[in-house]
């Protein structure tokens, strides 16, 4: 059973993992191929680039524009027609010209609204935000050596591989680390606010993804009423991750974006946490 007594410091230095030495290029053996010189001359290895997809999007603004512009001369053109054609502008419903007039006149004022409607119509900016809050680095001193550089090694690569900000990881019934931003405790300004894990797992959100053994992601984390469950991360978190951790814990990750983990992130996560759950169970 883990310990409950908590150690706080401002940073934890670990030694980095052995690594085993890398054999020089020349050293490694070539496969031999069955691919002939002029066979693999004509494999083509460059990335295909869609040449209009990134044409339009890098002008935006012009494309939502050119309706307007079709529109416009559209209608133009059909002035200039009955102009010089010397037929009158009274609309007559036996000329088969008025009739094809009308209806290119119609098609001309749906370019002009389709138009207005583009450039009305904007997908907005997600931009990321400073947490405001404390730092934090709660590290539990009842976990062996290898439990805490592997909870070390899980923080740095989710922080310096995703928009994560904040990292709870809660085990056993107690909370093993609690790194990143954090709010700030109600007694004293400069101090981050501990993680109650009584509460945190008596809330819904904590039992949901435990009981489930499915990650649940709070993409915004504003629209999400059980957010006051999680009220020891900085007050403008923007996302959050919830990964069981086994069926015994649980990995609370606070991101700075909305939207900011994609589902290569959410995959890598719940990689992270089996072998995060395989180090925890050994220890």
């Amino acid at each position: 059973m883990f310990s409950s007594s908590t150690l706080r410091s401002p940073a934890i230095t670990l030694s980095p993992f052995p690594l085993r030495p890398l054999r020089s290029p020349s050293s490694l053996p070539l496969a031999r191929s069955s691919f002939s010189s002029s066979q693999f001359s004509r494999i083509n290895l460059k990335p295909r680039r869609d040449l209009v997809g990134d044409w339009v999007a890098n002008n935006d603004g012009i494309v939502r524009s050119l309706p307007i512009y079709v529109g416009g001369l559209s209608l133009i053109a059909v002035l200039l027609n009955r102009v010089f054609s010397g037929i009158a502008f009274v609309t007559d419903a036996s000329s088969s010209q008025s009739r094809a007039d009308i209806l290119a006149l119609s098609l001309a004022v749906i370019n002009l609204l389709s138009g207005f409607v583009w450039l009305s119509i904007r997908p907005k900016s997600v931009a990321t935000v400073i947490p405001c809050g404390a730092e934090c680095m709660r590290m539990n001193t009842g976990i062996g050596h290898l439990a805490v550089r592997e909870l070390q090694w899980v923080w740095d690569s989710i922080s310096s591989s995703t928009c994560c900000r904040s990292l709870v990881v809660v085990y056993g019934g107690v909370c093993l680390l609690q790194i990143g931003a954090a709010a700030v405790s109600e007694n004293d300004n400069t101090v981050a606010m501990a993680v109650d894990v009584h509460d945190l797992l008596k809330g819904s959100l904590c039992k949901n993804v435990m009981s489930s053994g499915k990650q649940s992601y709070l993409a915004n984390l504003s629209l999400y009423p059980g957010r006051s469950e999680l009220s020891f991360f900085p007050s403008n978190t923007q996302s959050v991750i919830l990964q069981p951790l086994g069926d015994r814990g649980i990995i609370i990750i606070g991101g700075d974006t909305i939207r900011g983990f994609n589902n290569i992130d959410q995959a890598w996560i719940s990689l992270l946490a089996e072998k995060l759950d395989a180090r925890l169970s050994n220890s």
